[in-house]
């Protein structure tokens, strides 16, 4: 029982798929060996030829290279079985080819006589043209396609990388798929490598085709005059017309490995395949078709010309390209205006009050099939993303995006608004992709130059052609959706507080309620009000605090309401209860936090306008001024150095510098001592100081 259960087990699906490689290599390794018969040969020869045809059919109908990712094995394999079933042939030719033409089996036979007519001359000369296209126009084109393929995929990967990160970091895609697109960009580079090298594969099966066709000849003539008493015609008629069929049974199926290879290499990666490319980009091309008729109808007309070829192949075009300009055009759906009705019949009511959107985004006419969903419009897909990221990184779930067109902007331009309020704009170009320099491009790219709307990076609108170029270059490359989605995901997290309404903080509450009910009623409205809840949680989200361990902050609002109810006084609390994360936020897991820290003259000055009852509003102009002016050169050199810019303050201080400094240096941070979590080392990079 228990061998009748190991051998089922042994040759069941996924182990015999798992044997068949090994399997085939013995296999060809014991035909360079073993002896085979006549009808063995025919049955390899045959499967040789079979499974040529069956990888060029693949290649044909391959979408992208990657999809046929196993092919420098197959060409490998493949080549291996041609050159043993060579050595077994030869074998057979040289020690039975005095018995007739059919000593190696018929399809050898049958490759010497019909297809050459049986004449060996010809069949030489036919074999070395066969080689000589195999050899020095397919694959020496091939291979140096693959090689020029390998190397701009590698020069691209850093820029497709980077493509990727920022698609992750904007929401478009979620981790999983940022995993199978690097894996992908590898496998890419790979496969053009592989390519590069298998090729060679395919030229020294050539030059070995030239040499064992020579070595049969040869080796026959003196086999057949030597040990076998055969005249010098015989002799030659035998073994040359073997030789030959033997050659050319073998270099057929090898050109058409090379040409499924120069397809695979030469195609562009498209949603079509070969045949659907050849169709829409050369027969699909009505000008270019009634040209090419008009040539071969004047040709036809000239004297001495095959007329009648020449008129009739005319003929054809004309009416290929009369069939593909009255194809019947995709019809748009008619608009059909709604009859207007009568003013007097009409009252206005609140249906006419149209609520304001919370989050809106407004396209021009030329940029509605981004967003169409009958069309699926990939910019609706992103902005899903988008909120899902948002809801995971920030903490809550933001209002849903509204979109409309808009025909009073630009066709190629876009509004996003925030309670009916502009807060960004942009203009994007469909059909083209926004190259964007990052700032370590190695050249540059013809195009339209712009700025990212987003970040404000210097950029370039590109054809379609120059995308994989640009990467090479550096550049960011990236679609028009995905410049709209981008800029959308800046403005949503900048907005963060705005968006965060009574209903959200709400919803915010009644989630938590959920896993810790008794946390949440203990608070609100026992202890604090929904309003004051909301608006400690919008000063984090102004100061770019996530609020994603509402626990944490109940637990602190909870510890300290029934003596502070000021909603400010409540945020200073939260964050030092949140400092271990927001310190993680801003260093990641590093020990050493480099700061920028005040001089002693200007903090104790800063003490003094606080103890007075003034606020940041309050501050003496000169102060001021110089508060700010050596806030920004200090920044600036952190930044310089490669340091986030973080101001560690006193904790009394930390709100008045936080709310001072937000407007005009938006990317500091302010840190107060209580906030950075025991066991990190402060490193003070740079002062602050000076006084008015």
């Amino acid at each position: 029982m228990n061998g009748t259960l190991s051998l089922s087990s042994l040759f069941n699906g996924a182990n015999v798929r798992a044997l068949a490689a090994p399997i085939f290599i013995v296999l060809i390794l014991a035909m360079l060996v073993l002896p085979l018969p006549p009808i063995a040969l025919d049955l390899l020869f045959t499967f040789n030829i079979a499974l040529s045809i069956m990888v060029l059919l693949v290649s044909l109908s391959t979408k992208k290279a990657l999809d046929f990712a196993a092919f420098p094995t197959v060409l490998l394999l493949s080549t291996l079985m041609r050159l043993s079933l060579n050595v077994a042939s030869t074998r057979v030719v040289l020690l039975e080819g005095h018995t007739g033409p059919d000593a190696a089996g018929k399809v050898i036979e049958a490759f010497g006589h019909f297809l050459v007519g049986g004449d060996y001359t010809v069949g030489i000369i036919v074999f070395v043209i066969l080689v000589v296209i195999n050899f020095i126009v397919i694959t020496k084109g091939a291979g140096r396609i693959a090689e020029v393929s390998a190397r701009f995929t590698l020069d691209a990967m850093p820029g497709k990388q980077m493509a990727i990160d920022a698609d992750l970091n904007a929401g478009l895609i979620d981790e999983n798929e940022a995993r199978r697109r690097r894996t992908e960009i590898s496998q890419e580079a790979d496969f053009y490598g592989s390519m590069d090298g298998a090729s060679k594969f395919v030229r020294g099966d050539a030059i070995a085709g030239i040499l064992i066709l020579i070595i049969n000849i040869v080796g026959g003539l003196l086999i057949g005059l030597m040990q076998h008493d055969m005249s010098l015609a015989d002799a030659a008629r035998n073994y040359t017309l073997l030789a030959i069929g033997d050659g050319l049974v073998a270099q057929i199926p090898a050109l058409v490995i090379s040409i499924a290879a120069g397809i695979i290499v030469s195609r562009v990666s498209t949603e079509e395949d070969i045949a659907g490319q050849m169709m829409s980009n050369v027969f699909n091309k009505t000008q270019a078709l009634y040209l090419t008729a008009a040539i071969l109808g004047l040709m036809g007309m000239i004297p001495g010309m095959p007329n009648f070829v020449f008129l009739l192949l005319a003929g054809g075009i004309v009416w290929l390209a009369w069939r593909g300009s009255h194809q019947k055009p995709e019809v748009e759906p008619e608009v059909q205006e709604a009859p207007l009705a009568s003013v007097e019949s009409q009252e206005a009511s609140w249906e006419d009050v149209a609520p304001v959107d919370t989050l809106g985004l407004e396209v021009g006419y030329r940029l509605i099939p981004l967003v169409d969903n009958a069309a699926d419009g990939e910019l609706v897909r992103r902005i899903k993303g988008i909120r899902k990221k948002f809801a995971r990184e920030i903490g809550f779930l933001p209002p849903a995006v509204h979109i409309r067109d808009n025909l009073e902007i630009n066709p190629n331009s876009y509004r996003i608004t925030l309670k009916g309020v502009e807060i960004g704009s942009g203009e994007v170009r469909t059909g083209l992709f926004l190259a964007i320099d990052p700032g370590n491009i190695s050249a540059t790219l013809p195009g339209v130059a712009t700025t990212d709307p987003a970040f404000g990076l210097p950029a370039v609108w590109v054809e379609s052609g120059l995308r994989e170029q640009a990467q090479s270059m550096g550049y960011t490359v990236v679609d028009p959706g995905t410049v709209i989605a981008t800029h959308l995901n800046h403005l949503v997290t900048l907005h963060a507080a705005e968006l965060l309404g009574r209903q959200e903080a709400q919803a915010l509450l009644d989630h938590l309620g959920k896993s810790a009910p008794k946390l949440v009623e203990d608070l609100v409205p026992k202890m604090l009000t929904l309003s004051a809840v909301q608006k400690v949680l919008q000063n984090l989200l102004i100061e770019g605090v996530a609020i994603r361990d509402m626990r944490t902050i109940i637990d602190t609002l909870l510890e300290h309401a029934t003596r502070v109810q000021d909603p400010h006084e409540l945020t200073a609390l939260v964050r030092v209860a949140l400092g271990r994360s927001i310190v993680q936020q801003i260093y990641g897991s590093t020990n050493e936090l480099p700061v920028i820290a005040l001089d002693q003259g200007l903090e104790r000055l800063l003490m003094q306008t606080l103890q007075t009852g003034h606020d940041a509003a309050g501050m003496e102009p000169g102060l001021a001024d110089t508060l700010l002016e050596r806030t920004q050169t200090s920044t600036q050199r952190q930044e310089a150095l490669g340091h986030p810019a973080v101001l560690l303050t006193p904790a009394v201080l930390r709100p008045l510098l936080a709310r001072f400094l937000r407007r005009t240096v938006p990317q500091l941070k302010v840190l107060s001592h209580a906030e950075v979590p025991e066991g990190k080392q402060i490193k003070v990079t740079s002062l602050v100081g000076g006084a008015a």
